[in-house]
């Protein structure tokens, strides 16, 4: 099965207030695929924004290596895939009880 590599630059952050920031992420889809079955798949992700996906493009292995190193050392990303809703309300409840 031939597998495809994609470069999507995608919208994260309060887009309305001005507080966006724009972030490459790096897709590896199996068999043959459009750039708008990539672009659905891209919106899908966690924390983009509606219509958040600026540009998709198709790129070659190599390219998806080094953007894939490159997602590992942004800080952003790093705080969006260790982000856990559950865990914080937790935490937040617990500082209440100790609080009061």
């Amino acid at each position: 099965m031939k597998i495809s590599f994609w470069k999507a630059i995608c919208k994260y952050g309060h887009v309305g207030h001005r507080n966006e920031i724009s972030v490459a992420r790096y897709i590896q889809v199996q068999g043959e695929t459009t750039s708008l079955e990539v672009l659905k798949l891209v919106e899908e992700m966690p924390g983009i924004k509606n219509h958040g996906v600026l540009s998709v493009e198709k790129i070659d292995e190599s390219t998806y290596k080094l953007g894939k190193a490159q997602e590992k050392e942004n800080l952003y990303l790093q705080k969006l895939m260790t982000y856990n809703p559950v865990i914080d309300n937790e935490e937040t409840e617990e500082e209440k009880l100790t609080c009061a």
